[in-house]
């Protein structure tokens, strides 16, 4: 069937089909378990690539602006037949969503989580480097370290108990997209993955302003994980002493740097010291 004669017009904001999409902010403040919504040209084309990847990733509805519609073709082409695809005016779509900052792209995803911390660290290659947050928050900082993680080539980044949902549309939109690209496996305490990764021979290291050894004169391994704590406290003392620290050096006077910023450096660094990027 061709993607036009898919599509299905929504004339009434309170139209059950379209319910995910209604009072999108109440919404994500609930929680939607492994759902998600996702917005944009960009993040669509990154759901369909992921699901059309690795399958970690399901698109199970869009509801598409009439006026975007044309221009999104491609998309609206390569999606599965059996995923509906809504279309609607801007009065019905504002008045569904509650708000007018939706960019006329919108769907509903949902994240087929790894079956385990072990089978996802297993599934990692001989040469691999990640990143593990602890206890983030901050929507804007999940979605920056996702998109470092993307531009310099990680494997994938581990989050524990404490850290938000990467899926937060905030921290989707944030990331460009690349949440959606890098595998992630959420859960167990920071200490849990520490030593996970440890039997997975990890060698872990923590960004902190105290650490012991400079940034730039870290060579890692062949399989390298890069802990960061959260703003303010940043990674917890147990942990410093169980591991590898590093700082990045800076001007004096200055207290330290962002949390997304801090990983950007450290894995620009890391990535070219292992051959990923141009950098030696």
């Amino acid at each position: 069937m061709e993607w036009r004669e898919r599509l299905i017009r929504i004339g009434d904001p309170a139209d059950a089909r379209i319910a995910e999409f209604t009072a999108m902010r109440d919404r994500d403040l609930a929680g939607r378990g492994d759902r998600f919504i996702a917005e944009g040209r960009v993040v669509l084309q990154a759901l369909l690539d992921a699901e059309a990847g690795d399958r970690r990733f399901v698109l199970e509805k869009a509801l598409i602006l009439e006026n975007r519609v044309e221009g999104l073709g491609d998309l609206l082409g390569r999606m599965d037949a059996a995923c509906p695809v809504y279309v609607a005016g801007r009065d019905v779509l504002d008045a569904a969503v509650g708000f007018a900052m939706h960019r006329g792209v919108l769907a509903v995803g949902r994240h087929v989580p790894a079956p385990s911390l072990a089978g996802f660290l297993k599934r990692m290659p001989e040469q691999a480097l990640l990143v593990v947050a602890c206890g983030i928050a901050n929507h804007d900082n999940i979605g920056g370290i996702f998109r470092n993680a993307g531009v310099f080539g990680a494997d994938g980044i581990l989050l524990d108990a404490a850290c938000c949902d990467p899926l937060y549309r905030k921290a989707i939109r944030v990331s460009v997209g690349a949440a959606l690209r890098v595998p992630f496996c959420r859960g167990g305490s920071i200490a849990d993955l520490v030593e996970a990764l440890a039997a997975e021979g990890f060698e872990v290291a923590g960004l902190s302003p105290q650490g012991a050894e400079t940034l730039a004169t870290f060579q890692p391994g062949r399989r390298l994980a890069l802990l960061a704590g959260t703003e303010g406290e940043g990674l917890p003392a147990d942990v410093l002493r169980a591991v590898r620290t590093l700082r990045i050096e800076q001007a004096p006077g200055m207290d330290s740097l962002n949390v997304a910023t801090a990983s950007g450096i450290a894995l620009w660094h890391a990535a070219g010291r292992m051959g990923r990027t141009g950098g030696s």
